[in-house]
C-alpha cells in the first residue's frame, strides 16, 4: 500500500507536470511524446480570453456526421455525431453554431447548457443531444490540445491502466433481433443454444453478455433468463423499451441475472428512475446518444453514488469511441466498453491506442482526444453519402412493427 509521503510525492510531480502543461514549464508535450511544431495550440500564449469559435462543419460519412470546429487561433476540435439521421444533424449543427460563433470553447460546461437548454421544445430528445455529442468532444478535443494534455487528464486523471473492452477472443455477446416472439419451448431454446455456444467460446472465465434489444416481452424473457442462469453472463442488456419504470421493476424482482439498461437515455434525468428504483445494475449508455463527454461523466458520478458501474454503449467510428474511452478512463465505477473496429473506414481515423490480446484497450497519448482525422480521404467518403432510409428490420412476418 503507497504510504502518505509516496502519495504526495505522487501528487507533487502530477502538479507539476499540469503546470508544465498549461504553458508553465517547456517539457510537458515532449515528454507526453507531442511535437510542438505539428500542434498550432502549443503557440497560443493565451488559453483563456482570445480564443474563439469561428466555424462549424458538418460532413456526412455513412450513417455517421463528422464534425469540425475551428478557432481563431488555428486549433481544431473533431467529434462525431452518431445514430442520427445525417442530413437532419448536418442541418441542426449548421443552426447551432448561431450560439457558438464568438465563444470560447474552453467554456465547455456553459456552452453545453446554452445549447441544451436553448430550445425547451427540442431539450433531452435525440436530435439535440446527439449533436450536442459531437460538438461537446470537439470543445475537450480543443481544450485538450491548448493545455497539451490528453482530454482523461482534464477529467481527473485515469483511474486505470488499461481499460476491457469487447468484442474480443475472450468476451463476447449474443443478441436477439425482431421476430414473433410467443415464448416456446423452441424458441427459448434457440437462445440457450447461442448462449452455450458463446460461453464455450471463450471458456469458463470469459464474459458472455445477452443483448434483448428491447425486443423480447418480459414473460418470455423471464423465462429466457431462468434458463440461461447456469451461463454465468455478466449482463442482458436492454430488457426492455424505455418509458415505463414498472416493467422495468418487474424484471428485476424475476431475474437474476443483472441487468444493463439506459442505452436510450440521454441525460441525467433519464437516468435517476432506473437509479431511485433499483432498477439498474449497469449503466450502458452512449457517449455519442448523452450529449458527449460532459453528460456521460455525469451519468458515471451518479451511478456510482448508488455502487452502479457503465459499461458504455458504442457503435461509433474510432473518432467517437475515442472521446468515450477518455471519460471511460477517468471514472471510478467502470465495467467494460463496447468497440468494433469495422465501422471505422481504413485510413479515417487514427488512434493514438490499441487492444492488447488480451481485451484491454490502453490509455490514449497525445492531447486533445489523441486522435487524427484524414480530411481528405473524409472528403473523398462524403463524395458517396448514404442514401437517407428508415430501418425496416422490425416489420414481422404478419405485417406488424415489433420494438428493437
Amino acid at each position: 500500500m503507497t504510504n502518505r509521503r509516496d502519495w504526495l510525492t505522487s501528487v507533487g510531480a502530477f502538479a507539476a507536470g499540469g503546470l508544465a502543461a498549461a504553458g508553465f514549464g517547456p517539457g510537458m508535450n515532449e515528454a507526453l511524446g507531442v511535437d510542438d511544431s505539428t500542434n498550432p495550440a502549443a503557440n497560443v500564449t493565451d488559453r483563456t480570453t482570445s480564443i474563439k469559435i469561428t466555424k462549424l462543419t458538418a460532413t456526412p460519412v455513412m450513417r455517421k456526421v463528422f464534425l469540425k470546429m475551428e478557432t481563431n487561433h488555428g486549433v481544431t476540435g473533431w467529434g462525431e455525431i452518431d445514430q442520427l439521421e445525417p442530413y437532419v444533424a448536418t442541418a441542426l449543427v449548421k443552426s447551432l453554431f448561431e450560439l457558438l460563433d464568438g465563444e470560447n470553447p474552453t467554456r465547455i460546461e456553459h456552452l453545453w447548457q446554452k445549447i441544451y437548454r436553448s430550445h425547451r421544445d427540442m431539450r433531452g430528445g435525440p436530435f439535440m443531444t446527439h449533436t450536442l455529442a459531437g460538438i461537446d468532444m470537439a470543445l475537450w478535443d480543443i481544450t485538450g490540445k491548448l493545455w497539451g494534455v490528453p482530454v482523461y487528464r482534464l477529467l481527473g486523471g485515469p483511474t486505470r491502466d488499461k481499460l476491457r473492452f469487447y468484442p474480443t477472443p475472450n468476451a463476447t455477446k449474443v443478441g436477439a433481433g425482431p421476430q414473433p416472439f410467443s415464448g416456446t419451448p423452441q424458441q427459448i431454446d434457440g437462445f440457450v443454444k447461442s448462449i452455450e455456444n458463446a460461453r464455450k467460446q471463450v471458456g469458463p472465465d470469459g464474459i458472455v453478455m445477452f443483448d434483448a434489444h428491447c425486443a423480447l416481452p418480459p414473460p418470455f424473457l423471464i423465462q429466457l433468463a431462468a434458463a440461461i442462469k447456469p451461463y454465468d453472463l455478466l449482463y442482458i442488456e436492454e430488457p426492455a423499451v424505455p418509458g415505463n419504470i414498472e416493467v422495468f421493476k418487474r424484471l428485476k424482482q424475476h431475474i437474476n441475472i443483472p441487468l444493463a439498461v439506459g442505452e436510450q437515455a440521454r441525460t441525467i434525468w433519464e437516468v435517476i428512475p432506473y437509479l431511485q428504483e433499483g432498477c439498474a445494475d449497469i449503466l450502458q449508455v452512449d457517449c455519442a446518444h448523452t450529449g458527449g463527454i460532459t453528460q456521460l461523466r455525469k451519468i458515471a458520478i451518479l451511478g456510482e453514488a448508488y455502487h452502479v458501474p457503465i459499461a458504455p454503449h458504442c457503435v461509433t467510428t474510432d473518432l467517437g469511441a475515442t472521446a468515450s474511452l477518455h471519460c471511460s478512463a477517468a471514472v471510478p465505477f467502470f465495467l467494460i466498453h463496447e468497440y468494433y473496429p469495422s465501422i471505422s473506414p481504413p485510413g479515417l481515423v487514427t488512434k493514438n491506442w490499441s487492444i492488447d490480446k488480451d481485451g484491454y484497450a490502453s490509455l490514449p497519448q497525445g492531447v486533445g482526444l489523441c486522435c487524427e482525422v484524414n480530411e481528405a480521404k473524409l472528403e473523398e467518403l462524403a463524395k458517396n453519402p448514404a442514401k437517407p432510409e428508415w430501418p425496416t428490420r422490425g416489420r414481422l412476418p404478419d405485417g406488424s412493427i415489433a420494438d428493437y
